[in-house]
């Protein structure tokens, strides 16, 4: 889906406003910016351990988080 916006001045900043159909693809709260080959892109913060403390209570539940040391 391509949309075409402008640049605007918030307070003493530049920023956009994204479209509502973009923000209904997925993307919400922090996002992370890149310039690449001059495109700015924009992607969801990457948490890769946001599931650990369901996956450590599912294990403790098992008595599977001892040391097997």
């Amino acid at each position: 889906m391509t949309i075409k916006t402008s640049i605007i001045q918030i307070g003493n900043s530049q920023g956009i406003r994204i479209p509502k159909p973009l923000l209904e693809s997925g993307l919400s709260g922090e996002v992370e910016l890149e310039v690449a080959n001059n495109t700015i892109v924009i992607q969801a913060v990457s948490r890769p351990r946001k599931d650990w403390d369901a996956a450590f209570a599912s294990m403790a539940e098992q008595g599977d988080d001892v040391l097997t040391d």
